[in-house]
């Protein structure tokens, strides 16, 4: 069954409005007529399926059949942080990285990144990044479009890495450290820590600055955030991973073959999934 993203303010009581590109597809691509049902979200709260009315050129308004829950996100919330590739190796990334679960994509810019930002070009850029998330997510029957943000520089990436509840750079001449030792590390961690919260009682924020800060799962819990960096083509210099280190990300090997780039995103982030129980039963 077909699923549109809209905008939450579209999103009534016992109706919803789709306009715009996803309108036009229901209208000339899906040939949709009145009766017809897809499924709506707003991205956030509200799911539902709903039954068209007489569809317009640019505009189909549809009454709730009934109230869907949420319950295709993953339990983590990974934030896949990639060094800018080139050519169109970062739309494949937010594709299939989508598809098969990312929370937040951060494009970034590392010593060895090729590409060159170009400040006139770069909203475009961002804009059919975020389309091109939306529509997988669409595709993947997601409950919300994963974030994707504006490229940031290699001290604003590890600036942005306290945030998350463990951080791991990829780095293929690590011989020690695993990722799968470490999620599973940090999974626990975060499990206990759920635990011990759950003993005293306390309640996730529901509203103000802690309540953005702290993703929630649709079941109410907070969401352990992991984040995963990965190099450019040439990989990381041997002084980056010794700055993400110092900035409390650990160093982990994705195995013994080199990856290339948009292929390791992909292989991180189902590692991640399956270890969380989220892939493979």
């Amino acid at each position: 069954m077909q699923r549109y993203f809209i905008a939450p303010e579209r999103f009534e009581a016992a109706s919803v409005t789709i306009t715009g590109d996803d309108a036009h597809h229901l209208v000339r691509v899906m040939r949709a007529k009145a009766g017809d049902q897809v499924i709506v979200s707003d991205g956030i709260s509200r799911e539902a399926l709903v039954k068209l009315r007489e569809p317009e050129k640019d505009r189909v308004e549809a009454d709730i059949v009934e109230m869907l829950p949420l319950d295709r996100e993953p339990e983590v919330e990974v934030w896949i942080a990639q060094s800018l590739p080139k050519g169109d190796k970062m739309e494949l990334v937010i594709q299939k990285g989508t598809e098969i679960g990312a929370g937040r994509f951060i494009p970034f810019v590392s010593e060895r990144t090729v590409v060159q930002l170009d400040a006139k070009k770069e909203g475009k850029r961002i804009e059919r990044w975020q389309k091109i998330a939306k529509e997988a997510a669409e595709q993947a029957h997601r409950n919300r479009v994963p974030a994707v943000e504006a490229p940031l520089s290699w001290k604003q990436l590890l600036q942005l890495a306290g945030q998350a509840d463990a951080a791991w750079i990829c780095y293929e001449k690590e011989n020690g450290l695993q990722l799968r030792q470490q999620i599973q590390e940090a999974l626990s961690k975060g499990k206990a820590i759920r635990i011990d919260s759950a003993a005293q009682g306390e309640a996730p924020a529901t509203d103000g600055p802690e309540a953005s800060a702290k993703p929630q799962t649709e079941s109410g819990g907070d969401r352990i955030r992991l984040l995963l960096i990965i190099g450019p083509e040439g990989g990381f210099t041997e002084q980056e991973v010794a700055n993400a280190e110092a900035a409390g990300c650990r160093s982990v090997s994705l195995g013994r073959r080199i990856l290339r780039t948009e292929t390791a995103a992909m292989v991180g982030l189902t590692c991640i999934l399956y270890e969380s129980g989220e892939m493979g039963g």
